[in-house]
């Protein structure tokens, strides 16, 4: 299950974002602002356009479970390695399938042809196979550096100490919070500077707009207006 990733945060929160943004891009040409009708239901539906649009190519026509990107091409999954850990796979290109082919140590001269449908549950035994000789450590070492596209499978913990996250600063670490993910895209120009101080209120509407130098009578003609809301009690128990 893709836990609320998918609809919550994906098909929801940057759904809206995404509208918000288009809007306010909208207002600097035509000065008018305008209703976002975002929903989680459509949302999720509009990230799954290429599933709805490739039916007809031949990428799920098979059973679930049996298509090229569902686990069911060898070439493109996950295997259980010695020491009980995983490895992913996703070598769809020739050249990286090769390189696949190489690592394994396998001669493609071999094998069937990498998109024999036919063959794939035999491939996918024959690979399980070989993965299950040597521990996670051990395959990242053999494909370490090359472009096979096979990756181990992280723990948090592991993503957060892998070289390239740190290289690169992917995660931040902030007192009491703890570790988490950097902002992301970078801005060249504009890059986020995470808060160390706090996470953000459950509510954070009247405490932003004070930061940015709203009065509190500014703030309740706002929620006068029913410019703004809030839930919060308006009596102390």
């Amino acid at each position: 299950a893709p836990l609320n990733l998918l609809a919550d945060f994906g098909g929801g929160g940057l759904m809206c974002a995404l509208g918000i943004m288009m809007a306010l891009f909208e207002r600097t040409r035509s000065g008018k602002g305008q209703v976002i009708d975002a929903n989680m239901v459509e949302g999720t539906a509009y990230l799954s356009t290429f599933l709805w649009q490739t039916q007809e190519m031949g990428l799920w026509e098979q059973p679930r479970g049996q298509n090229m990107l569902d686990g069911g091409a060898p070439f493109y999954t996950t295997y259980r390695t010695a020491d009980e850990e995983f490895m992913a796979v996703g070598a769809i290109e020739p050249q990286f399938y090769e390189l696949l082919i190489k690592g394994l140590g396998l001669k493609s001269e071999e094998l069937p042809n990498q998109m024999s449908i036919t063959d794939w549950p035999e491939m996918k035994k024959k690979f399980a196979d070989i993965f299950a000789k040597k521990t996670k450590a051990e395959w990242c070492r053999i494909f370490d550096g090359t472009d096979a596209c096979v990756t181990p499978v992280l723990s948090l913990e592991e993503a957060v100490q892998h070289g390239h996250n740190k290289e690169r600063g992917s995660f931040i670490t902030h007192g009491e919070q703890g570790v988490s993910p950097r902002p992301a895209p970078l801005l060249s120009n504009t890059p986020a500077i995470p808060s160390s101080k706090r996470d953000p209120f459950v509510e954070h509407t009247e405490e932003i707009l004070r930061e940015f130098g709203f009065s509190q009578e500014e703030i309740d003609q706002l929620n006068s207006d029913k410019i703004i809301e809030s839930s919060k009690p308006r009596a102390n128990l």
